[in-house]
């Protein structure tokens, strides 16, 4: 599995400014709502999958939906292989009989870091990021054929990029769906230089 935090700005009215924050990533939080048609956003929230919401603290919770998805065979599993050659990030996706059309993503995420939290709810307390998503782009689409992806990794891992992601999630009626399949390259300097 690949966990991946997406710090959310909806909070920043109680005081404190998430450090990694971005509204895109509230978008993203509210989109999977809607698609899940139970419009429950929350933190801290963990989305499975792309499938199900739970509650991010409560690990225990979290192995036994993750070990359900697995029984079911609702788990990613198209083979997603991403490597580095010539200053570039080679992604290439096998054929496979598909019925729909997935966004190829790409997301950058930092080292880990402690933040001091001075003011909110939270104040005087601190909170270990790890594996943040600093941003997140589509870089193709796939529908079932064999494709290979290239773009410069200085554009897509900027200074400070401790790893890459990259995950085949399904679309349905523009909202996320299912994570199709998913793989992670960390950046041996935890940069692009």
């Amino acid at each position: 599995p690949i966990a991946l935090p997406f710090a959310v700005d909806y909070w920043d009215y109680l005081g404190w400014r998430d450090t990694y924050a971005k509204p895109e990533f509230t978008r993203r939080q509210r989109e999977y709502a809607r698609a899940r048609a139970d419009q429950a956003v929350f933190t801290p929230q963990a989305v499975l999958n792309g499938r199900q919401a739970v509650i991010g603290s409560r690990e225990d919770e979290i192995r036994a939906s993750l070990n359900v998805m697995r029984d079911n065979g609702e788990t990613p599993d198209l083979a997603v292989a991403a490597r580095i050659g010539d200053d570039r990030i080679i992604v290439n996706l096998p054929a496979r009989s598909y019925d729909g059309e997935a966004s190829v993503w790409i997301a950058g995420y930092l080292p880990s870091k402690t933040v001091d939290i001075t003011s909110g709810e939270n104040r005087n307390l601190a909170v270990t990021y790890v594996n943040a998503v600093d941003r997140m782009q589509v870089i193709g689409l796939w529908s079932g054929e064999a494709i290979t992806l290239e773009l410069p990794l200085a554009d897509v891992a900027p200074e400070g990029t401790a790893g890459l992601a990259i995950i085949v999630q399904a679309r349905k009626d523009g909202l996320p769906g299912p994570i199709v399949g998913a793989t992670r390259l960390a950046l041996q300097s935890g940069s692009s230089s």
